[in-house]
């Protein structure tokens, strides 16, 4: 099945303005700084600029609250206890009843913002304003909204012709614009990523074709892995709790042959590049993202649940070992 055949079943005439969902928590955020330990304060133009891991110490409730503004205000964030991994008593726990919304068009790190040395790519609901990636026009939505929010996964805050861009492409006014900054080595940071378990799921289900609009709700969870001072480690330790960590459930309308083969085909151990931490997968490949296997990028274990017979498939595994390796347990 072709992308643009996924599209074109796509009803998104119901669907809700992220933007307009997402703002209130955005506001939340802001007027509730001190005590979230994030800093507040105004770019050269205009924008408002959240410090959530670079000067500020943030911490892992502000990464819960960020993680539910990537999610466009359609999703539920939670950090519980569980005994699923020995050595990591903690664990993210995500929802949404609009997971092709949230996850797709709102979490998904797509928008690539560059100027001379900054680099980072946007997630978040202002996305979905200004389209300006394939997989939106896959979804066949957009957004309108006079106020935006961006998060970028950075330690650096951008540059006002980035912001500029940013305003130019979404036609919202500099100073209605917000920029969330979650450092990969900071609390919030760490949080915020792990959260994106179900948001995988979806785009690795985009990636295999199978139909979006068969997705009715979905669920995940991953453990919490330990920040690291090492950009790299840090990185790999978050992509590892759900690559060897995330437990997604979906909730799928199709046939129990197409649910089996979904389950099959989605978990991370289906990917050539499975097996070893992400940061050594990484290092292998010059760390160049486009050489890794796009397979690689789910949750380790996966549970489909056809909806039309009630019947439910299993798929791949969780790893304590490689969890432990990641993350760098003492014995």
């Amino acid at each position: 099945m072709s992308d643009s055949t996924q599209a074109a079943k796509l009803d998104t005439s119901n669907w809700p303005s992220i933007n307009a969902l997402t703002n209130p928590l955005v506001a939340h955020l802001v007027s509730n700084a001190k005590a979230l330990r994030v800093g507040v304060s105004k770019s050269d133009n205009g924008a408002t600029i959240i410090d959530a891991g670079i000067n500020h110490a943030g911490g892992l409730e502000a990464g819960r609250l960020i993680a539910e503004i990537c999610m466009g205000g359609l999703g539920h964030v939670n950090i519980q206890s569980s005994t699923t991994f020995p050595h990591w008593p903690w664990m993210l726990s995500v929802h949404s009843n609009n997971p092709i919304l949230s996850c797709l068009g709102s979490q998904y790190a797509g928008w690539s913002l560059v100027h001379e040395k900054f680099f980072s790519l946007g997630s978040g609901p202002g996305r979905a304003i200004a389209c300006r990636e394939d997989l939106l026009k896959d979804l066949g939505y957009k957004d309108q909204a006079n106020a935006a929010c961006l998060v970028l996964e950075s330690d650096k805050v951008p540059p006002v012709e980035v912001i500029e861009k940013v305003s130019r492409d979404t036609g919202v006014a500099v100073e209605n614009l917000t920029f969330i900054l979650t450092p990969t080595r900071s609390l919030a940071g760490t949080v915020q990523i792990v959260a994106r378990v179900l948001e995988v799921a979806m785009h690795k289900i985009h990636t295999l074709h199978f139909p979006l609009d068969h997705v009715v709700d979905g669920m995940g969870s991953a453990p919490l892995p330990p920040p690291a001072p090492d950009f790299l480690i840090g990185m790999g330790r978050t992509n590892d709790a759900i690559l060897f960590g995330g437990h997604a459930h979906l909730f799928v309308k199709c046939s129990d042959d197409a649910a089996a083969k979904l389950a099959k085909e989605l978990p991370s151990n289906s990917s050539r590049d499975y097996g070893r931490p992400f940061a050594e997968v990484f290092k292998a490949v010059d760390m160049d993202f486009y050489k890794i296997d796009p397979m690689l990028f789910s949750p380790a274990a996966v549970t489909i649940t056809a909806l039309e017979s009630g019947n439910t498939f299993t798929g791949g595994k969780l790893d304590a070992a490689l969890i432990d390796q990641s993350f760098g347990y003492q014995a």
